[in-house]
């Protein structure tokens, strides 16, 4: 039978209620810090969601700006579902605080283990999100993913892509990174960095690499590319070129 989760997340962000709610309740300020692409229709109250093959929607349940943002998944015929809300609270010096909820049923069979990747996942895009907010505001990102080849969803292939980053085995946020991919170097600042995660922040871009053993997955980039008229096609293939270099 499906099992009931709820994850709650509460973090301070850099801006204030109004381009917080661009940034959590409209489809360019979602696509600019969450993966894959999005439309939110209020006045239909629905919220529709794509990422490669996958195409979901959703109904919205709740919009109040800048203050409460909710919507709520079609249940499958499994009974799994998935709801989020955002409430936004102004805070001191121009900030808001974030409070973050996502819950909902999935299938029976989801250990600790695999609720506590979910709950780090949030960490790392709400992250981004003030990373957004923080470094390009008033600004919206293409988002591009592309994923490793399939030996990559065994652990050992995480240092090899900390290697490809020219970084160490045990980086540290804060440290500078140069590295190529299609024929570019790309240079810019670690931002993020857990055992699961890397960010790396440049002056147009928010690149993301996941880690995803845990989940019998392979390593997956998902960037928020801040420049104009991205080739996504091109994007998609050399960084899957590059992913396998690196990690086959």
């Amino acid at each position: 039978m499906p099992r009931e989760f709820e994850v709650r997340k509460e973090v301070q962000l850099p801006a204030g209620p109004e381009a917080v709610w661009e940034a959590v309740a409209t489809g360019p300020g979602i696509d600019s810090w969450f993966m894959g692409r999005h439309e939110v229709d209020a006045a239909a109250k629905r919220i529709r969601f794509r990422l490669g093959e996958m195409r979901t929607e959703a109904e919205i349940t709740a919009w109040d700006p800048p203050r409460r943002f909710a919507y709520r998944g079609e249940a499958a015929e499994d009974g799994t579902f998935d709801a989020m809300e955002f409430l936004v609270e102004a805070a001191e010096g121009g900030t808001s605080v974030l409070r973050f909820v996502h819950r909902g049923f999935v299938q029976d069979g989801w250990d600790d283990e695999y609720h506590e990747s979910f709950a780090v996942g949030w960490e790392m895009y709400l992250h981004t999100l003030a990373e957004l907010l923080a470094h390009f505001p008033g600004r919206f990102a293409t988002y591009v993913t592309a994923d490793g080849p399939a030996s990559s969803a065994s652990r050992d292939a995480w240092p090899k892509l900390l290697a490809a980053l020219g970084l160490p085995a045990e980086p540290s946020a804060g440290q500078a990174v140069q590295f190529r991919v299609g024929g570019e170097t790309v240079e810019g600042v670690l931002d993020y960095s857990t055992p699961n995660y890397a960010g790396v922040r440049t002056e147009d871009a928010l690149y993301r690499f996941h880690e995803r053993s845990v989940l019998g997955m392979p390593i997956a980039v998902g960037h928020h590319l801040f420049r104009p008229d991205v080739d996504e096609t091109a994007e998609i293939a050399a960084w899957s070129r590059w992913l396998a270099d690196a990690l086959g």
